[in-house]
């Protein structure tokens, strides 16, 4: 059998930190290697030609690669993955995965009553449209920085919580579940 290899495209730290605590596990599983690799502060170039080189290792090995972008201040998800595919000219626009509005968002689902309690936070946020801004507003003066704060949230990240409280991050699990039988 092939080695199996996926590369993840993250925008940034935030994003790395989730995605390497509860996305990249659930990865391993079926993947003899996943790589994630932060794009935003890279070139277009350089991402261009990081792409060309997994679609070349297509061939050789199993390799795949997924695009993850916060949908920011775009309409739609479609409008956002054809704003990354125009951007990216080597990057195939099933394989772009939209984060609905920030990853943020998705700290802030998986947070059920008692979580919020444990960290200081009233319930019951509307994670769907979690902007950056909106996260850093709630953060409790208790913690020394929001970097702090997402990993006291980390510590009482509830997943069915989560899939019930932000969309986007529900269908990204049930993709990633979809993909890993």
């Amino acid at each position: 059998m092939a080695y199996r290899i996926l590369f993840i495209f993250l925008e940034g730290d935030d994003d790395e930190r989730f995605f390497d605590r509860f996305i990249k596990p659930t990865y391993e599983q079926i993947y003899d290697h996943v790589q994630l690799w932060k794009y935003a502060q890279e070139t277009k170039q350089r991402v261009n030609d990081f792409l060309q080189r997994i679609n070349n290792m297509k061939k050789d090995m199993q390799a795949e690669y997924l695009f993850v972008s916060d949908m920011d201040e775009s309409p739609c998800v479609t409008d956002k993955k054809e704003r990354c595919a125009s951007k990216f000219e080597k990057l195939s626009e099933d394989r772009i995965l939209i984060v609905c509005r920030e990853i943020e968002s998705w700290y802030l689902a998986g947070l059920n009553d008692e979580g919020c309690r444990q960290i200081g936070i009233l319930p019951g946020y509307n994670t769907d449209s979690m902007t950056k801004e909106q996260f850093d507003g709630i953060v409790p003066k208790k913690f020394v920085s929001r970097i702090d704060f997402m990993q006291e949230i980390m510590k009482v990240f509830d997943q069915n919580t989560a899939l019930t409280r932000n969309t986007s991050f529900g269908y990204f699990m049930r993709k990633c579940e979809r993909e890993t039988r």
